[in-house]
């Protein structure tokens, strides 16, 4: 008896053959893939520190972020960081370094500082030894005017919103930014979160002028903003690039207008706003720095206007915020005949250019005039205030010097 055979439909070999080779195409893709992101794509990591600076007298104005002090050593210690992670084996991870805040003591101050670094994930816990050990060779060199020591050095992982908030709490940061200045008549439009402080000082929801963010409740613009009404229910503030739709909204508590101040003439052209409640800082919204009542910006030094106002006088009012590079211009040749014939005052300050074309324009009113010291940190300079038209020859724009009313400020502010 034959036994029963039963047929079995077997794959033809090539599609047995495809099917292995899609196989271990998706398994080579993914292993490639997981070694691409564990050992080559690089991510981003940020890290907090501390060290000891020694022999240093107590002086509590090292604690003042805006001091001259705290500036001198800070840029210091930053050019020790910059130079020392820029010679090192690591310095294409390099990214940024700060010195945050400086806290005197007894004959000591400690620095905080920031650093931002990209690693592959598989170089991630080497980078972080490179970086201390790098840190610490750097607090051993004991060849500049400051004494450190290595010994002191902390350093921890930090997550990004951390890090994001140390530098939003900080005055006078922005994200890093292209160093050209690509206004406000005869400028270009600003980026997103290149100028944070500036908001939109609106009259029943229309843009009316400008203002800088000082704290998180107070901002400081024009009085003569506020000819219209002094009602605060009539005002709100809003901040961004665009002014509208409106970009994170506040409703105004109090305006504070200078005691000196007469409508319709031009000295002592400057209030302070206080919101009903705290501005939340963030990348794209955060204060500027104050400067010293001593600090000094001499002639010829650039600056920048920022505003929503027309692009020229009389002319239209552009969409996204503008912004203008200018310069400082000396009182005297301000004062000139052919310019201003001394109406300039001291608690004034002209800047643009003689030539004309680059200037602030109506509706930049009571906003910031700005200026970056050797560290990146931008300072609040002058306050658009008046002037003859936009960009005309020997017209240049006129700022209330925001040196001159410091002390104003803090009687008002607390800051």
């Amino acid at each position: 008896m034959r036994p029963v055979t039963t047929s079995r439909t077997s794959l033809p070999l090539w599609i047995i053959a495809l099917i292995v080779f899609g196989v271990l195409a998706i398994l080579g893709i993914t292993i490639g893939l997981l070694v691409h992101f564990l050992a080559v794509e690089k991510m981003v990591y940020y890290y907090q520190g501390s060290f000891k600076v020694l022999d240093i007298p107590y002086n509590r104005n090292y604690e003042r972020e805006t001091s001259p002090e705290n500036n001198y050593v800070s840029k210091i210690l930053e050019t020790k960081m910059v130079d020392a992670f820029q010679r090192s084996s690591i310095y294409r991870q390099y990214i940024n370094s700060q010195v945050i805040t400086l806290v005197p003591e007894s004959n000591s101050m400690t620095a905080h500082i920031w650093l931002v670094f990209k690693a592959s994930r598989s170089m991630k816990e080497n980078t972080r030894r490179r970086i201390e050990s790098i840190l610490r060779d750097m607090l051993s060199d004991h060849s500049g005017s400051l004494t450190t020591e290595p010994n002191s050095l902390k350093l921890v992982e930090i997550s990004k919103a951390n890090a994001e908030k140390i530098i939003n709490n900080r005055c006078g940061r922005r994200a890093r930014m292209s160093a050209t200045y690509d206004r406000v008549k005869g400028g270009s439009s600003a980026r997103e979160g290149e100028w944070p402080w500036q908001a939109s000082l609106k009259i029943n929801g229309q843009h009316y002028c400008g203002a800088s963010l000082i704290s998180d409740r107070y901002l400081v613009t024009a009085a003569h903003c506020f000819q219209k009404t002094l009602n605060p229910k009539n005002y709100t503030i809003s901040f961004g690039t665009r002014v509208t739709p409106p970009y994170m909204q506040h409703y105004v508590q109090r305006i504070t207008i200078h005691e000196d101040y007469i409508p319709g003439e031009h000295h002592d052209d400057i209030a302070v706003v206080l919101l009903t409640e705290k501005v939340l800082f963030r990348n794209d919204v955060h204060r500027v720095c104050l400067p010293e009542a001593t600090q000094v910006f001499p002639p010829g030094e650039g600056v920048v206007v920022t505003g929503w106002g027309a692009l020229s006088y009389n002319g239209k009012y552009p969409e996204l915020l503008q912004k203008a590079p200018v310069k400082i211009i000396d009182t005297n040749a301000c004062n000139s005949w052919e310019a201003y014939n001394g109406l300039i005052q001291d608690t004034m300050l002209c800047a643009g250019y003689m030539e004309g074309n680059i200037d602030a324009c109506q509706g930049d009113s009571g906003g910031p005039l700005v200026y970056p010291n050797s560290r990146n940190i931008w300072y609040l300079v002058g306050i658009v205030s008046w002037g003859v038209d936009c960009g005309k020859i020997n017209k240049p724009g006129v700022y209330m010097r925001v040196t001159a009313y410091r002390n104003w400020i803090a009687s008002k502010t607390g800051i």
